[in-house]
């Protein structure tokens, strides 16, 4: 079995510049590149010209769906008041068909797709576009949905702490056939500034709590209803209430990777999801489509409201 090796190295550091508020890179090869090729985005730094088309966003909102950060990016342009949110908004990644990326004036709107592989693929390319771009005292904030364990459907989930399936805050990543441990931790300030800001709100429950990423939607979730599954549903309910118990709230497939890729790149990052159902009382989702666009809107409504905030004090 290969060696653990636990990676703390670049967390919550200053960029390679050393100037605080920037782009940490821990990768001393791209130095010696000539091009950098966002081949996922569609951008390269021979073609494009970051710092002018990038170097103003001091937000980044990532989220699963493409529709759904384009939505997003036509709720914030209102928002913001930098435009009719009706009107259309074009896809800077039009050029290929793994992510969608919008901006409307300091925020970047981007879709990541669905998985640990999917999302870290794109932040790689996320992080190298916002050092690139020379841009400083960013925040990113993944929304989207997630399975609540313990509370009402609608609920929005502030993730404390990302854990894996044996509860623990660790990303593993197999480096070079070795196991690499990197930490999940997410930035505490910036979720309770965000549970201050839904108190202000006022329009739906919002917790902060743990949430635990998994691997896949079914077995990994405690699942009853995949194509596969080799427990019973007493021990499926055994697993969800210990979950429960170690003050996990929700769980999805992409916190974990984000937190530590975040980490290691200096950047002040969080995770707000709405939970669709309670996994205590099912595996299905049963709501209707009206009640889950709803839902699906909240993460949206607060880390809207977060960013006009922030901008308004500025």
């Amino acid at each position: 079995m290969a060696p653990v090796k636990r990676n703390t190295e670049g967390q919550h550091e200053p960029s390679q510049s050393g100037e605080a508020g920037c782009i940490h890179l821990d990768n001393p090869h791209l130095e010696k590149m000539k091009e950098d090729i966002l081949y996922h985005f569609d951008l390269g730094t021979n073609t494009h010209d970051f710092p002018s088309l990038f170097g103003d966003v001091k937000f980044v909102c990532v989220g699963g769906s493409p529709w759904r950060m384009k939505a997003f990016a036509q709720y914030i342009t209102g928002e913001l008041k930098l435009g009719d949110p009706n009107d259309d908004i074009p896809n800077i990644c039009e050029g290929t068909d793994r992510y969608a990326m919008y901006k409307v004036g300091p925020v970047l709107a981007i879709s990541h797709g669905m998985g640990i592989p999917s999302i870290s693929i794109m932040l790689h390319e996320l992080i190298k576009l916002l050092y690139h771009s020379k841009c400083t005292d960013v925040t990113v904030i993944r929304i989207g949905t997630s399975g609540g364990i313990g509370i009402d459907p609608g609920s929005v989930v502030i993730t404390s702490q990302s854990v894996n399936p044996c509860f623990k805050p660790e990303f593993e990543q197999i480096v070079l056939g070795k196991t690499v441990l990197r930490s999940t931790e997410l930035d505490s300030g910036l979720a309770q500034e965000l549970a201050h800001c839904s108190q202000e709100l006022n329009e739906f429950n919002t917790v902060i709590g743990r949430t635990m990423c998994t691997l896949d939607f079914y077995e990994g979730q405690a699942r009853l209803d995949g194509a596969i599954c080799s427990y019973t549903e007493e021990e499926k309910m055994q697993y969800l209430k210990s979950a429960y118990e170690a003050g996990i709230r929700n769980i999805e497939m992409e916190s974990s990777v984000f937190a530590a890729m975040c980490n290691i790149s200096g950047l002040r990052a969080a995770v707000v999801c709405v939970t669709l159902l309670n996994r205590l009382n099912g595996d299905q989702i049963a709501s209707s489509h009206d009640i889950l666009k709803e839902y699906q809107q909240r993460p949206q409504k607060l880390v809207g409201y977060f960013i006009k905030k922030c901008l308004s004090q500025v």
